[in-house]
């Protein structure tokens, strides 16, 4: 049916039309139906929403969404027609029948998801089956593939591109900068991009925030490594691989960690940022992976993707029964961060970091890996590093002045221990929760600090401080943290 198109100027969030209810009936199309749209002969899916007084009879209103991908002038007519035989839905239910997936499918999806051409609901659909039903080594390599090639690609025009990335779930465990800046003072070229925190208190792009801008556009970011060497931005400003974001926002509402789209989404990043030399940091015991065997299970198969795209990789085994660092939060690590460069700081964040460096650098041929690392370290030249990275990201020289600036959250709550006792345990997960109820990662100055890790603890020292920008959600955490004891003391 022809209607005439009418520019709403709204943000729906992904590719929406409106129509009048009249012309719903007409059609015979009813609300969250998926509709096709023909303009100029290209065609794309949307989904539909109803109102009275939006719109005339025989209008439609675009969302800004669905104008991105096509442009369609106000006033124009478009073709609008029933999508009953969606592929992407056909392929969602191959999968979720247990079948596996072509190639081809597998592109079809993650094309439609990238262009925001899926529901939310169909997307879960899919993470669940993947879920339940896996994907062989075939579908795993279409899956990095196709999120690839959706997206954007950056040459740096180097020989070696090397980066590092941790699967996650530990508390702290605030490495990346620390490494980033090691390497790079040795020569590296380490164009680093992360993802904000999903679960955690703090991801690197929220730690890096507290100093520094961290979304940039590809060609700002290429100048920036061009000039430093380095970088430490957000994933989410390049469209490296629109998809993941999507897929990771519809797994955090089912609380799913489902592996193919793990491995994929680390992997196809890598590739899509030049990356030939890729680090891969696998905590176990405590985080997301509770064993070592199930820890390298997974290692294997980032090796075998990796071998499939001609990547050199190497996987680490790190022990992560509990935090890394003493600070837990966006600016609280950011002091442990700036502490080890200093020469001072949590020394199990600052051997941990030389030993990730010391890996990254003998993948890329270096010798004497491990001494150089600590050199560079110890010597203040990863700090200098560190400055220039950020100096570079907000074209500023005045990396001192936001050191100075930062601040710790205006109210807070420190434990004592009565008596002699010992700390058996750290949960991760229950730390990473009590930083979230105190504000954190979206109140920077929110979180908790450390002062003893597992082991004896003796009367009268401190077990650990929280802090909040909010009196309300510092009780609220207080509360937590008596009832559920992210801290096992006996």
């Amino acid at each position: 049916m022809k209607l005439k198109a009418k520019n709403l100027r709204w943000l729906a969030g992904r590719p929406v039309i409106i129509l009048t209810p009249e012309t719903a009936k007409e059609m015979n199309i009813h609300v969250n139906e998926r509709v096709g749209i023909v303009h100029n002969k290209k065609k794309i899916y949307a989904v539909v929403d109803i109102f009275s007084n939006l719109i005339k009879d025989n209008e439609v209103g675009i969302s800004e969404e669905l104008l991105t991908f096509l442009p369609i002038k106000n006033g124009s007519y478009v073709d609008v027609f029933p999508a009953d035989l969606f592929s992407g839905g056909r392929i969602i239910k191959k999968k979720l029948m247990g079948e596996r997936l072509s190639e081809e499918e597998i592109h079809t999806l993650i094309s439609e998801i990238s262009h925001n051409n899926l529901t939310e609901a169909e997307i879960a659909f899919f993470v669940s089956a993947e879920q339940f039903h896996g994907m062989d080594k075939k579908e795993l390599i279409a899956l990095t593939k196709s999120m690839i090639k959706t997206g954007n690609k950056i040459n740096f025009n180097k020989k070696i591109i090397a980066d590092k990335h941790c699967i996650g779930g530990i508390a702290g465990n605030r490495t990346t900068p620390l490494v980033v800046s090691i390497c790079a003072a040795a020569g590296l070229t380490i164009p680093k991009t992360s993802s904000r925190a999903i679960t955690s208190a703090a991801g690197t792009a929220d730690t890096m925030e507290t100093l520094t801008r961290v979304d940039f556009p590809q060609d700002k970011l290429v100048k920036i490594v061009n000039k430093v060497g380095a970088c430490l931005v957000w994933n989410g400003s390049l469209n490296l691989s629109p998809s993941d974001d999507k897929i990771i926002h519809v797994e955090r509402l089912l609380n799913l960690d489902v592996e193919p789209q793990l491995i994929a989404s680390i992997m196809s990043k890598k590739i899509a940022a030049g990356s030939n030399r890729v680090l891969i940091d696998i905590p176990y015991g405590g985080g997301k992976i509770n064993s070592l065997e199930k820890a390298k299970e997974l290692g294997r198969k980032f090796e075998f993707v990796a071998k499939k795209f001609k990547i050199r990789l190497k996987v680490v085994y790190t022990l992560g029964n509990q935090p890394i660092g003493d600070g837990i939060g966006p600016v609280l690590e950011m002091f442990d961060i700036i502490n080890v460069l200093r020469g001072d700081g949590p020394e199990d964040l600052k051997e941990k970091s030389i030993s990730l460096s010391a890996s990254l650098l003998a993948l890329c041929d270096y010798k004497t890996p491990k001494k150089l690392a600590r050199e560079l370290l110890e010597s203040g030249k990863a700090y200098e590093k560190f400055k220039e990275i950020v100096n570079a990201q907000n074209e500023a020289n005045d990396f001192e002045k936001r050191i100075e600036k930062l601040k710790l959250a205006k109210f807070s709550k420190t434990f004592i221990v009565n008596k002699d006792k010992i700390i058996r345990k750290i949960d991760n997960k229950k730390i990473n929760l009590l930083c979230r109820v105190l504000g954190a990662p979206q109140t920077k100055t929110a979180g908790v600090f450390l002062y003893k890790k597992i082991g004896r603890i003796t009367k009268g020292e401190k077990l650990i401080t929280l802090y909040s920008e909010s009196e309300y959600k510092l009780r609220d955490a207080i509360k937590y943290f008596q009832e559920f004891e992210p801290i096992v003391l006996k």
